[in-house]
């Protein structure tokens, strides 16, 4: 079901974007939308997992360097029966932790140097737990299409007057009020829809990381320590552009309606869903 669910957001967005190329600029914009489309994609899938480590300033870390991440990683890879993602650490003081890349097989989880000084042995296996779990259920190859549709639907429907695309019969059909609404509301319906399979999928991963360790009492006291610090200590390192892959929002501004369109639910939410599961182990 959360497959199919994902499957149908990622086609609207596709389809959501052709029908603005196609009100805006006509025939020739849907055209133009879908090449947009086939190309976004196709950038994400191959290229998603090195801006987001490099935008970052993550930095490849070894066996010898930190045992301690190695083992719990290693654990729990072998536990579920993925290939070991390569390792990085931030050089960041706020805590957070984030998985990127197209498959297991080419996944990536990095972890910030404060993260790795605040957290004890049970909340870090809870937190690599849930990276674990967006790697396993190609969260990172999702979200990053989702991402890149919205972005393209935004670009589309900011530039769509200065197209000159359609012919003067389009253009009279579907008149400057629809096309400037269409500026106005596409992005945000765009946005809306990743947002939505945005926070599905981090409940999801809560709860998958919280069979893969047995229980959920780690990664709840880990994400009481990263909301409390977080709310502190403003990030150095991890982008705007790289936020949503986060355990946890990083601290950019203040609250507000901005937490309407957080790309995460809020940690009392997820604290409370993890509360009242009967964890399963995976076996």
């Amino acid at each position: 079901m959360r497959v199919l669910r994902t499957t149908f957001l990622l086609v609207a967005l596709t389809l959501f974007l052709m029908i603005v190329g196609g009100a805006i600029g006509g025939r020739n914009g849907m055209t133009i939308a879908l090449g947009i489309a086939i190309c976004t994609n196709a950038f994400a899938y191959f290229f998603s997992d090195k801006i987001a480590l490099a935008s970052s300033r993550a930095q490849p870390v070894t066996r010898e360097q930190l045992p301690r991440l190695y083992a719990v990683m290693e654990r729990l890879a072998a536990k579920v029966n993925i290939p070991v993602p390569k390792l990085y650490v931030v050089p960041d003081e706020a805590p957070n932790a984030f998985a990127t890349g197209r498959n297991p097989r080419h996944a990536s989880v990095a972890v910030t140097q404060g993260l790795l000084e605040l957290m004890n042995d049970d909340e870090l296996e809870g937190v690599i737990a849930h990276e674990l779990s967006h790697v396993r259920n190609y969260d990172i190859l999702i979200s990053s299409i989702a991402a890149t549709l919205a972005g393209a639907i935004t670009w589309i429907a900011h530039w769509g007057l200065w197209f000159g695309g359609g012919d003067g019969e389009d253009r009279e059909r579907g008149g400057i009020i629809v096309q400037i609404a269409l500026m106005i509301l596409a992005p945000l319906a765009a946005m809306l829809l990743q947002l939505a399979l945005s926070r599905q999928r981090e409940y999801a991963a809560d709860a998958t990381g919280a069979r893969m360790v047995g229980n959920q009492f780690g990664l709840m006291s880990a994400l009481q320590k990263l909301g409390a610090y977080n709310q502190r200590i403003p990030t150095t390192a991890i982008s705007p552009s790289t936020s949503s892959l986060c355990i946890v929002k990083p601290m950019f501004g203040g609250g507000g309606i901005s937490s309407l369109f957080s790309t995460h639910p809020p940690l009392e939410k997820r604290i409370e869903a993890l509360r009242e599961m009967t964890v399963v182990p995976n076996r």
